[in-house]
């Protein structure tokens, strides 16, 4: 069984500032938010994990995450549609526009005719996107690499595969399947689309 938690709040400079500890004792709440249920817990850390950015020194990254997101998924995928980047990405489309269109003029995207033929042009990762892209993932993976220095590899290896787990729960959930790449951690093969 777990630790449970206790959230103690200080204040700085008129700001609250929740920290976490770890005790022995009964979950408390966080500014009214019961954490008895596991699923309390997992959606609290949760929030905090989507707050935390691996790169985190000020200009140590090109990417924003909107362009991260969108180069991982025309790599993975090959290219897509704006309609196909907007339903992957449950994104309306002029959000994508400007987005794609900033990316565009940034070198990173191109657009081009379907290679299967169809009426819709495509988005492409450039050459210099891919490089891009592959610089912002190997810095990711040195910062991840740091973060988890002092974990054995099997629990890395597992808290990759629970993220796998989830991540695709989520998807089968919501009816979005995201493009893997061939081998997941476990080595499985998997499609690509």
């Amino acid at each position: 069984m777990h630790d449970a938690y206790r959230v103690r709040h200080t204040h700085h400079v008129g700001c609250r500032h929740g920290r976490a500890e770890r005790t022995a004792g009964r979950r408390r709440s966080v500014e009214g938010t019961d954490l008895t249920k596991p699923t309390d817990l997992l959606e609290f850390e949760a929030m905090l994990f989507g707050r935390y950015s691996l790169i985190s020194r000020k200009g140590d990254h090109r990417l924003d995450r909107s362009a991260y997101t969108i180069l991982s998924l025309l790599r993975t995928n090959g290219p897509l549609s704006i309609g196909q980047l907007s339903e992957a990405l449950a994104l309306d489309v002029s959000t994508l526009n400007r987005q794609t269109a900033a990316m565009m003029k940034s070198g990173l995207l191109e657009r081009i005719p379907d290679p299967d033929g169809g009426i819709a042009r495509k988005f492409r990762v450039t050459p210099e996107g891919d490089a891009t892209l592959e610089d912002e993932r190997a810095q990711s993976i040195r910062h991840l690499d740091a973060i988890l220095a002092d974990w054995p590899e099997e629990e890395v290896a597992n808290l990759a595969s629970y993220l796998e787990r989830f991540n695709t729960a989520i998807e089968r959930y919501h009816g979005r399947p995201w493009p893997r790449p061939a081998a997941s951690v476990s080595g499985q093969r998997r499609p690509n689309k």
